[in-house]
């Protein structure tokens, strides 16, 4: 049977399943397999389980919402968000062997006397686990580790699971609550190629790779999990992947590989103390190599924690003095030259983060060029960051700094979301703003605090990307759905979930949107207008404060509403100056051939090449069609709706060229990308 019948999701809504109001998972220990050759991930997750408080602390219902039964015909099920995932078995994990470790058996036994004694031991001991300080945090983990490979529960009672298209629910029969639900599951599962969550590619070395692919259904179709950004919880995983290839994960860890029974694989562990929602989960697996530096590199005031009881950064002294975390570069061979910018900006860009927003909340941070088909310029999850390869510098000679200029703020908008988006995250997914539009305002800051600008240039600098944010967030009010424009489309009820915990992510299945800067943008814009009202210094000191008072907790607006020195033309200068180009009804054969001689445009950053490429089009200048595929192809990222103004020129050799770019890159798309894309050519 189905939960929450009254859910009846539009087409481009996403489900979140999982009754978080009834119980939620605390940890999960994941023991993964990677199989190159099927491009499926294959293994079981262990679930450790606390039921919530019968006054249902964790919903925020209206006065007039009638409380339910829990299930009907008196059966607690457990509800996981789950999606392209063949799930083989589910099994209670006897963790009962365990419950007479020393200092383990204090736990409460206060459940119905019905649920048999072995249950009870179980229950206290997994209990007590969760209840241990953050102090103990190294033996709690050996615990859970310990517990995921105890042998399932063989009374003779069984774990009856039932998969529909957004989850999994799992029920035992005579279970009528989760205080007598199993405390710890095990499933066994196998994900497939093509799940939403899970991107097989390859990469730019013609070689197959794997990576969790994020939004918009984030791991759900990695492994079943409970989606709601307040089902915190922390996680532990080893992975077994080929002995050639590299495995990258959130983790807290640079812990090196070690050796498989079978010498043709390799063991990786990572670990996760801090509590966090399972869409920060992130894992990588290819064939991968650290870019190393050419050139050597540079090298408070108590704080009071509100947030659940983890070792937290922001309390160590040594935290507090550290400017720029460890830190390392990973991408395919044929792009490890290219990625030494990333490498050379990286130790800069952290310093200018600490000094912009103080103690970094995680420990370390791994960089990784993701494939072609990554379809952003970026994406941040605890411990790592993907990168589109169309950040790099085009590796024009005589640019200097400028040709930095993409990289550097991207590294600094994803460095950002560390402390925005991650440590800091919005309860509500819906408003989104809450990360990016923080991201976006605090990347030119960081960024010009990387580069040493004076105030005079920071401010001129952030004049000119304020110009040009206005003119892309203008067109994209005029071009897109009004619905798609709002900040908190819930309105009033953003918050809200029923009262199972379950609740709908407003349009975050629509396509369209994936591609919408409107969030990115409103945001940025209303900080802004605040720093211009109080003065930037201002700002900034409150934004320090704010971190200081919510890190480790999800928030709503309302909390945070209340309480270029360069030698050529800058970038954002010639991105200024072709959008002017592109407002002009004619421009000459001579006049583009112009153009592209005195700014060797082809080799600029990925922003000008777009606009560049905006302008052949409409001019139809054949002679620069190869620089259109060439971005269509190497730019993923940043080109789906240049397809679109191929097809409305309804000039056929441009229809014949958005034809020929989606049949070479068609296969490595973002799935997302590729239907858009489709609607647009085909």
């Amino acid at each position: 049977m189905e939960p929450d019948k009254d859910l009846h999701p539009d087409t481009d809504d996403l489900p979140l399943r999982a009754n978080t109001n009834h119980i939620l998972v605390r940890h999960y220990v994941l023991n993964l397999a990677v199989h190159i050759d099927r491009q499926v991930i294959s293994g079981s997750v262990v679930l450790f389980l606390e039921p919530c408080p019968v006054d249902g602390t964790n919903s925020e219902k209206d006065d007039n919402e009638i409380v339910r039964p829990i299930q009907a015909g008196g059966h607690f099920t457990l509800v996981l968000d789950c999606c392209d995932i063949d799930v083989f078995k589910v099994e209670e994990v006897d963790v009962s062997s365990l419950s007479s470790m020393p200092d383990l058996q204090s736990g409460s036994s206060s459940e119905t006397s019905a649920v048999p004694s072995w249950s009870l031991k179980s229950a206290a001991f997994v209990q007590n686990v969760i209840s241990m300080p953050s102090s103990q945090w190294k033996q709690k983990h050996q615990l859970y580790l310990l517990s995921s490979h105890a042998p399932g529960v063989q009374d003779g009672s069984s774990l009856h699971f039932y998969r529909d298209q957004w989850s999994v629910q799992v029920r035992k029969i005579g279970i009528s609550s989760p205080l007598e639900f199993p405390r710890a599951l095990r499933i066994c599962y196998e994900t497939k190629p093509s799940g939403g969550s899970v991107r097989w590619t390859k990469d730019q070395d013609n070689r197959v790779c794997v990576y969790t692919a994020g939004s918009p259904i984030n791991n759900r179709a990695l492994f079943p999990c409970q989606e709601p950004p307040v089902a915190l919880s922390t996680w532990q995983a080893t992975i077994r992947a080929p002995c050639d290839c590299l495995v990258l994960m959130s983790g807290e860890e640079e812990t090196p590989p070690i050796n498989d029974e079978d010498t043709r694989f390799l063991i990786w562990n990572y670990y996760v103390t801090m509590p966090m929602p399972a869409s920060t989960f992130t894992l990588a697996v290819g064939h991968w190599q650290q870019v190393t530096a050419e050139i050597p590199l540079e090298s408070g005031e108590g704080i009071f924690c509100s947030h659940g009881d983890y070792p937290c950064r922001f309390t160590q002294w040594s935290a507090r003095s550290q400017r720029a975390i460890p830190h390392r570069v990973f991408g395919p061979v044929s792009l490890l030259q290219k990625a030494q910018a990333v490498l050379k900006l990286l130790p800069g860009c952290l310093a200018a983060a600490y000094t912009v927003l103080g103690v970094h909340p995680f420990p370390r941070l791994d960089v990784l060029i993701v494939p072609a088909g990554f379809s952003s310029l970026g994406m941040a999850s605890p411990h790592i960051i993907f990168l589109s390869q169309s950040v790099l510098n085009a590796g024009s000679s005589g640019s200097g700094e400028n040709d930095l200029s993409l990289c550097g703020s991207r590294i600094c908008h994803e460095i950002a979301h560390s402390w925005f988006g991650l440590v800091i995250g919005a309860k509500d997914w819906t408003e989104e703003w809450i990360s990016e539009g923080f991201a976006t305002y605090l990347e030119d800051i960081i960024w010009a605090e990387a580069r040493k600008l004076s105030s005079e240039e920071a401010r001129e600098d952030s004049d000119l990307k304020a110009l040009l944010r206005w003119r892309r967030l203008s067109d994209e009010l005029k071009n897109s759905e009004e619905e798609l424009q709002i900040l908190r489309p819930n309105m009033e009820s953003t918050g809200q979930v029923t009262e199972s915990g379950s609740s709908m992510v407003k349009h975050a299945l629509n396509p369209d949107k994936a591609f919408m800067q409107v969030h990115y943008l409103k945001g940025y814009f209303l900080l802004r207008f605040l720093a211009s009202r109080v003065g930037e210094q201002q700002f900034i000191t409150f934004l320090r404060l704010f971190v200081k008072k919510y890190h480790g907790q999800l928030i709503l607006s309302q909390v945070g509403l209340h309480y270029k020195r360069l030698l050529l033309v800058t970038s954002e200068q010639l991105v200024m100056l072709l959008e002017l180009l592109l407002e002009e009804e004619e421009l000459s054969e001579e006049a583009m051939d112009a153009l592209q001689r005195a700014y060797n445009l082809q080799r600029q950053d990925a922003e000008v090449r777009h606009r560049w490429c905006e302008l052949v089009v409409k001019h139809t200048h054949t002679k620069a069609y190869g620089d259109v595929e060439h971005f269509l192809v190497h730019d993923q990222a940043m080109g789906v709706y240049l397809y679109g103004e191929l097809m409305v020129q309804e000039e056929p050799q441009q229809q014949a060229l958005a034809s020929r770019c989606l049949s070479l890159v068609r296969e490595e798309m973002d799935q997302s990308a590729r239907r858009v894309v489709e609607e647009m050519v085909l």
